[in-house]
């Protein structure tokens, strides 16, 4: 089967239909959302309408922080993402927020963990942003039975990682990660649209990039596919009309260096 991975949308309505209509012109059988529907973008209310759809149609769907934050905002914003909580929870009807405090925050499909951020602790929302994080992860992953992949959104770039110790415990290996949880891990940089096979002999994870907001100085929308049968993982890059998600951000009222970055892709 082959599925499509989609994660961060940030309420980014132009660039996740974008995305779903691409990946169902390449044969996409289903669809697996990692998180990050709402927040900094203009349209929480459609985005989670359609990720709703989405779930009612079979696809898979996992919690992430910006959601988390969206149901219950902070009373102070702290941080850059605590900055539209409060404006996007009071877009969001009730069955909206009901819906994403229920997602669950992990979920295990056949070879494949689904989480939002690190399977070393998914309720504290670690970055996997180095070979040392993925480590981690994984090691967390490999005490699970069954688990080869791992697949992960919160990071805003596309990575791969391979692990190449199988079991958990205290590792003393030498790769480019670190090594934790008997994890062995080297980073990979496939480029987008070209495929590259996962085998189960590996251990496996992936930031999948975000599809409403990247931030690797390239505007177009991120996601990837995996095909269960044949392991054959995929980046995709799309273009999309990201005037329109920064005009929609400027007469929502946001910040206008919220709409500006999705020009920079930053």
């Amino acid at each position: 089967m082959k599925l499509a991975l989609l994660s961060d949308i940030h309420a980014n309505i132009q660039a996740l239909d974008t995305c779903l209509q691409h990946a169902l012109d390449n044969g996409t059988e289903q669809f697996v959302l990692l998180g990050d529907f709402v927040g900094y973008g203009a349209n929480p209310v459609e985005v989670v309408q359609r990720v709703q759809a989405l779930a009612a149609d079979g696809a898979l769907v996992i919690k992430g922080n910006h959601d988390a934050g969206a149901v219950s905002p902070p009373l102070f914003a702290r941080t850059v993402g605590d900055s539209t909580t409060a404006w996007t929870h009071a877009q969001l009807s009730l069955d909206q927020r009901q819906f994403l405090h229920e997602l669950p925050m992990v979920m295990q499909h056949g070879s494949i963990l689904l989480l939002h951020a690190s399977a070393d602790g998914p309720d504290l929302w670690r970055y996997v942003y180095t070979g040392a994080a993925a480590a981690a992860s994984l090691g967390a992953a490999a005490t699970l039975p069954d688990v080869r992949h791992v697949f992960g959104g919160h990071v805003h770039h596309q990575t791969l990682y391979v692990g190449h110790g199988l079991g958990a415990g205290t590792g003393t290996g030498t790769g480019t990660g670190g090594v934790r949880g008997g994890q062995d891990v080297n980073k990979l940089s496939p480029l987008p649209g070209i495929a590259v096979a996962l085998p189960m002999n590996r251990h496996w994870l992936a930031t999948i990039g975000s599809a409403g907001q990247p931030r690797d100085g390239d505007p177009r929308a991120m996601y990837a596919t995996f095909d269960t049968d044949t392991l054959a993982f995929t980046f995709h890059r799309v273009a999309y009309d990201h005037h329109a998600a920064a005009d929609a951000i400027v007469q929502a009222g946001l910040p206008a260096w919220l709409a500006a970055r999705l020009a920079l892709g930053r």
